[in-house]
């Protein structure tokens, strides 16, 4: 008979104790298995609603990737049990809409920081509160990306808990001629969380298309298409990218040398 300290978390089904530091977060379960497809001794740890959690190594670094399915609430509840877990270093490897011209399909987006209009955080603190990233995570993203010779952008990105338009104006103008990057749907969540109990969180996010809102004459733009194969490369690269940037997190958490050329794996 288990006690409750041996029992799985209730929203994940992870274990309550004993993950890995470092952390991959990705919408899609597909994705996550992906992601740990690249790893040494993989291993599926738990698979509860969306939530598909799997460790493993890369280049002897242990490591978690966990999805968190589409939307801010509920990647939350990711994000607070794998802390509770043992998780303290987040990236979130996910797919964005380009804002920001110059921004195109399957480039890298390093996010700095991150509008709040996510649906949830506003639930849990004002909404000053800025949503922004740990600088050690966006500069071992950027450089990882410039080890693997990958177009990337940094800036600021528009978190929207709302995928489609619909009957209220947004201020998609404005946050456009203020050079907002890109647009999605998770990360001002991990950056208010992390922040507010002193964990490292970073972004970084495959542009898979424009702006939802402004595919509106979808015969003329082709609509959304997340599923070419300029985008699932854009995120394979993307994936090796994010898994070195926490490698150099835990170097330089170790006081340690840290290599920036690209893996080969």
């Amino acid at each position: 008979m288990t006690t409750p300290a041996q029992q799985p978390l209730p929203i994940t089904g992870i274990p309550r104790t004993g993950l890995p530091a470092h952390a991959v977060v990705v919408g899609d379960p597909a994705r996550a298995a992906a992601v740990a497809g690249l790893l040494d001794d993989a291993k599926e740890i738990s698979y509860h609603r969306e939530y598909r959690t799997f460790t493993g190594t890369w280049q002897h670094l242990p490591v978690v990737v966990a999805s968190h399915g589409v939307g801010a609430p509920g990647a939350l509840l990711l994000f607070q049990e794998l802390a509770e877990a043992g998780v303290t270093h987040f990236i979130r490897l996910g797919t964005a809409g380009a804002i920001r011209p110059g921004v195109g399909d399957g480039d890298l987006v390093v996010a700095d920081a991150a509008v709040r209009d996510d649906g949830v955080t506003r639930q849990l603190i004002p909404a000053e509160y800025p949503a922004f990233a740990a600088p050690e995570a966006v500069l071992a993203l950027q450089r990882a990306a410039r080890a693997a010779q990958a177009p990337y952008h940094r800036g600021v990105v528009w978190t929207r808990a709302a995928f489609q338009p619909g009957f209220l104006p947004l201020p998609a103008e404005a946050y456009e001629r203020a050079g907002i990057a890109a647009i999605e749907m998770e990360l001002s969540a991990l950056y208010v969380f992390a922040s507010t109990r002193g964990l490292t969180a970073g972004g970084a996010l495959v542009v898979d298309g424009v702006n939802a809102d402004e595919l509106v004459d979808e015969e003329a733009t082709g609509g959304y298409d997340p599923h070419r194969s300029v985008v699932a490369d854009g995120v394979t690269r993307a994936a090796r990218i994010t898994l070195d940037a926490l490698r150099l997190l835990a170097a330089e958490d170790a006081g340690l040398p840290a290599q920036t050329s690209p893996t080969t794996r």
